[in-house]
């Protein structure tokens, strides 16, 4: 992540400002479904494109299988996400071309860190008692100073979704403060887990929460919801990301994680992060998408471009 960007030092929550926040829920079901049809990236251009969404990958594995082995080749493909012959082909084999970044359990922090020394990818933990955040606050605070201390630079956090359930914003404010403080210089991105959330007021108001409470990215999920990042969760917190640039001056990041699977997936929320917030959003600083298959499928497209044929996933270097 480049932290040149001013870092957000959040501000007093402002109760008011929060329950006058509105989702107008069909307007953002027609404006999403809307999207992606109207704009057509074909040829060279959706080639430079899936390029430019491997740069903005958090390369993941968060599975209770996790090894160390598993994690190094992992680490091995964030250094080197595309195979040097595609690159070639590609006429871009002269760019550095790595993910943005590799997000791992606390338990492997070390060796992912490790794995990664010397390529200028960070590692990303995910931390708080995730995926469900219910382990009590202490031991989550605990839990980021640890990851920290093992060298993660980006900590990303879950909330306490009865805070939000229950319009509990003072709580919710008091809990992700606590966790950017126990951050320190490591940026942290806020968990909304929004398909748990109920509705799309909800995701809104606790974006503006956690914004206000100092998060440096806004993120849609854990990847272990039923319904995870939707084009309707990403407007709703785009849309509070501009609204809150616009009170504040702060650039706050977007990561959305969970069922971003095809490069035609991508290429969605790439559009999307270009009509609503602006080519900016277009840069790992401030965009991320959380996934792990999702580098696999942008390979294949990749080869179509150059060879005119789809190859098998075993054709291709874990990802």
């Amino acid at each position: 992540m480049d932290h040149t960007l001013p870092r957000n030092p959040g501000m007093p929550l402002a109760l008011d400002l929060v329950e006058a926040v509105q989702a107008n829920t069909s307007a953002i079901e027609r404006r999403a479904a809307s999207l992606f049809p109207r704009r057509s990236v074909k040829k060279q251009w959706q080639a430079a494109w899936l390029l430019k969404a491997i740069t903005l990958i958090d390369l993941t594995t968060l599975s209770g299988d996790d090894t160390p082995s598993n994690v190094i080749r992992l680490c091995a493909k964030a250094r080197r996400p595309v195979r040097a012959d595609l690159l070639e082909a590609l006429g871009v084999s002269h760019l550095p071309i790595q993910t943005a970044a590799v997000c791992v359990y606390h338990g492997l922090v070390k060796t992912a860190v490790g794995a990664l020394d010397g390529s200028g990818v960070p590692v990303a933990a995910v931390s708080t008692g995730f995926p469900a955040g219910l382990t009590p606050l202490p031991q989550r605070l605990a839990e980021i100073r640890a990851s920290v201390e093992d060298g993660a630079r980006e900590i990303d956090i879950v909330v306490t979704r009865s805070h939000v359930l229950r319009h509990e914003w003072q709580a919710l404010y008091d809990e992700i403060a606590a966790c950017r403080e126990a951050c320190g210089e490591a940026h942290m991105k806020t968990i909304l887990a929004t398909g748990e959330l109920g509705t799309l007021r909800n995701v809104a108001r606790a974006s503006w929460v956690a914004m206000m409470a100092g998060s440096d990215f806004i993120k849609t999920s854990t990847g272990k919801e039923p319904i995870n990042a939707t084009l309707e969760f990403g407007l709703v917190m785009v849309r509070a990301i501009r609204a809150y640039e616009e009170l504040t001056g702060y650039k706050i990041g977007f990561k959305p994680a969970g069922g971003i699977r095809t490069a035609k997936d991508s290429l969605a929320w790439l559009v999307l992060m270009k009509e609503e917030l602006g080519d900016r959003w277009l840069e790992p600083d401030l965009f991320r998408f959380g996934a792990s298959a999702l580098l696999s499928d942008i390979e294949r497209q990749l080869e179509m471009f150059t060879t005119g044929r789809y190859s098998a996933h075993h054709h291709h270097p874990m990802a």
